[in-house]
């Protein structure tokens, strides 16, 4: 499988998940809640280990940083929208729009990267790479899910930074004073 394959299997999940979630009743709480976490699960591992193995291998090409560097923006977008949508979830305020909009905001996100990006990538990465990169993608995503929110914030910063400085900032011990 390559990193393509892999990312256009996920990405199949959420974009069904999020269909789930907008069809639902405002009143139906509980199926809400399930499939919010689900997003939640799925989503957040997904975009780090993306950015981890897909991504920040891009940047580090001229042809591909601008592309790169907009995925990265789109996924921000997307973790704000889905951030709110919980606590609004918690609240009980008015979700439905909030859950149009991540809808929507990772649909285009999908379209982007399916198109443009992997069309980039695939004139750059052989089809080793693009192979090993799935292997590395599929290892990532387990552990991040198992990391907190604090945690998965610092890994989407740390993915951001320059690769000298990045791993110095990922082994960065937290609980330490």
């Amino acid at each position: 499988m390559t990193i393509y394959e892999a990312l256009e299997k996920d990405h199949v999940a959420v974009k069904k998940l999020l269909a789930d979630l907008v069809a639902l009743n405002k009143d139906d709480d509980q199926r809400r809640h399930q499939i919010l976490e689900q997003i939640k699960d799925d989503l957040i591992p997904h975009a780090r280990a993306e950015e981890a193995v897909l991504y920040n291998s891009l940047r580090m090409l001229d042809k591909a940083k601008d592309i790169a560097m907009h995925g990265f923006r789109e996924h921000m977008e997307a973790e704000a929208l889905l951030r709110s949508l919980q606590a609004m979830d918690k609240l009980d305020t008015s979700w439905k729009e909030t859950a149009w909009k991540l809808k929507e905001a990772i649909e285009h996100h999908i379209q982007d990267e399916e198109g443009r990006l992997f069309t980039i990538a695939k004139q750059l990465f052989t089809q080793d790479e693009a192979v090993a990169m799935a292997e590395a993608f599929e290892t990532l995503k387990p552990k991040i899910k198992e990391e907190g929110f604090v945690q998965q914030t610092l890994d989407m910063v740390a993915n951001l930074m320059p690769p000298r400085f990045s791993q110095k900032f990922k082994t960065f011990d937290i609980t330490r004073r």
